[in-house]
């Protein structure tokens, strides 16, 4: 890209848009939707642009040349602050073959959310403020290789959804709200606490020949780069290595959610308005795995190794757990809130298996998530929009009365199950065959076999209590096929799963590489750190 800033760009747009609105006067909604859509769009566009340009055979050990389109420049300089000597941090941005297909999953969930969004009419300045400035979070995420810098945009997004959903929320919006701020915060304490002790353990070497500690992701992937004295260095004798990483693994387990810190998660949903479950579902969570994959890995893949029976362990209690509780949902929005916990199990289990094979099934399972529970949250929108209800047992015979939305909603659900031509297929079947493949997980990847099936249990019998049988009179009114405005948020989600369900290697083409060198960086790092005593 000859040195644009193509990565602050598609991070900042969003603030860029949210400046714009704020001042613009608040009788304009009209003209503020549009410039979401705009702005969204432009996002599509640059994430499109960036996939066009990323070279997919790019690579290396966890060093500078594994990324590309990086930016850097000191943003914090800080000396003479008594023993601590300088504090030091960069502004450093840079993609790879995990990250990439996020971005483009943040891209098109925000657009999709913007246009679910249209229906908004309370306070529509603020809410579009807020949701650029969420949008800004997600993307900064993704894109941040300095950890201050990543956490600062992990916070970021906590404040907008906040008020999303407790301004713009159902009846319990206020007590949903505060559940998911205080969990969330909870979880970030923790991270707040290990980003300190990395950042005091390990050091940087200037061009002039000095050592500074540092933020830097990937001097901190660098065993070599660790002092002695260091508290999370695998030089100090007093190693606390093992409660840092369980400490962040909270942090990031949260968000996921993973069981037992899942039950923010049903509420939030609950009374969030459909764009914001958008989000939440299609976005957010995937931060947590990510986060997993990004830092925690790398950084401790020594604890990684020891641990991954216990990752795989919750990613099946997930699985099965979370299809349990669907299959018992009589609130539409809540099942589905239910089937993300149960999908996002399959993610655990496929990073657990240390394999290409199996994460790169759990990456591509994380966009394939995000596409079609995004389109399953629409789809509950939808129908609520005109009943102001989602019981399921209240409808019935819908596949009359609407045709074209019980064609959308069969392909949602059954992309959800894992039907073969569908994306969710693939992105499973690669997760069960990386795990399968490790002998001490084994018994875990039989159990979470049993997840397809209970899932094809909730969907196919909420199918049929809702589609069919005789139709309820009582909606003869309210009820009516799609709108355009509901096409346009359905066709771009269906065409995405029914395309990378029959060329999965569009996708899977693009993490190949830098999945190889995460699993080698992994399996390399930690002999060295076992070998070695540290």
């Amino acid at each position: 890209m000859n040195g644009f800033p193509i990565l602050s760009l598609i991070t900042f747009l969003p603030i860029i848009g949210m400046i714009i609105i704020l001042f613009m006067p608040g009788k304009m909604g009209k003209e503020i939707k549009i410039l979401s859509l705009v702005i969204t769009f432009i996002q599509i566009i640059l994430a499109v642009i960036l996939l066009g340009n990323f070279n997919y055979n790019a690579g290396g050990i966890y060093e500078a040349s594994s990324f590309q389109f990086l930016e850097k420049f000191r943003w914090i300089e800080l000396t003479g602050l008594s023993w601590i000597g300088t504090i030091k941090v960069d502004y450093f941005l840079g993609v790879d073959g995990i990250s990439v297909p996020l971005i483009l999953l943040t891209a098109i969930v925000s657009f999709i959310a913007v246009i679910s969004s249209w229906t908004i009419t309370k306070s529509v300045k603020g809410f579009f403020a807020l949701f650029l400035l969420l949008d800004t979070g997600m993307m900064g995420v993704f894109v941040s290789l300095d950890f201050f810098l990543f956490y600062i945009f992990w916070e970021l997004m906590l404040l907008p959804m906040y008020f999303l959903i407790g301004i713009w929320g159902g009846p319990r919006k206020e007590y949903a709200a505060i559940k998911f701020f205080i969990y969330t915060l909870f979880g970030s304490v923790f991270m707040l606490l290990v980003m300190i002790a990395l950042y005091f353990s390990a050091s940087e070497t200037l061009a002039d020949g000095s050592s500074v500690f540092t933020f830097n992701l990937l001097t901190l992937m660098n065993p070599g780069n660790y002092t002695a004295d260091g508290i999370l260095s695998p030089l100090n004798p007093n190693n606390y290595r093992f409660i840092a990483y369980i400490a962040l693994f909270v942090g990031f387990a949260i968000k996921i959610p993973m069981f037992t810190f899942h039950t923010w998660l049903p509420d939030a949903h609950v009374e969030a308005p459909t764009p914001i479950s958008v989000i939440l579902a299609g976005v957010l969570l995937k931060m947590g795995t990510y986060g997993i994959l990004r830092i925690s890995f790398p950084i401790f893949p020594e604890v990684t190794q020891d641990l991954a029976y216990y990752i795989a362990l919750f990613g099946v209690i997930n699985i099965v757990y979370g299809a349990l509780v669907a299959l018992a949902q009589k609130d539409f929005k809540k099942l589905i809130a239910y089937s993300s916990v149960s999908h996002m199990g399959y993610v655990l289990l496929g990073m657990a298996s240390m394999s290409t094979t199996g994460i790169t099934g759990a990456i591509f399972q994380m966009f394939n998530h995000g596409t079609i529970t995004a389109m399953l949250f629409l789809i509950v929108g939808v129908v609520y929009d005109r009943a102001h209800t989602r019981e399921i047992n209240a409808f019935g015979g819908l596949a009359n009365k609407m045709p074209m939305y019980t064609g959308f909603v069969t392909v949602a659900f059954f992309a959800a199950i894992g039907l073969p031509s569908l994306s969710g297929f693939i992105s499973e079947a690669l997760v069960f065959i990386g795990a399968f493949g490790v002998d001490e997980i084994r018994v875990l990847t039989i159990i979470a076999t049993s997840g397809i099936l209970l899932g094809a249990a909730y969907m196919l019998w909420t199918l049929q209590r809702i589609f069919f049988g005789e139709f309820n009179m009582k909606w003869d009114s309210v009820l009516h096929d799609l709108t355009f405005r509901e096409y346009a948020m359905l066709i771009p989600l269906t065409i995405i799963i029914i395309f990378l369900g029959i060329y999965p290697s569009a996708m899977l083409d693009v993490m190949n590489t830098s999945v190889n060198t995460l699993v080698e960086f992994i399996s390399r790092n930690s002999d060295i750190i076992r070998l070695s005593g540290m």
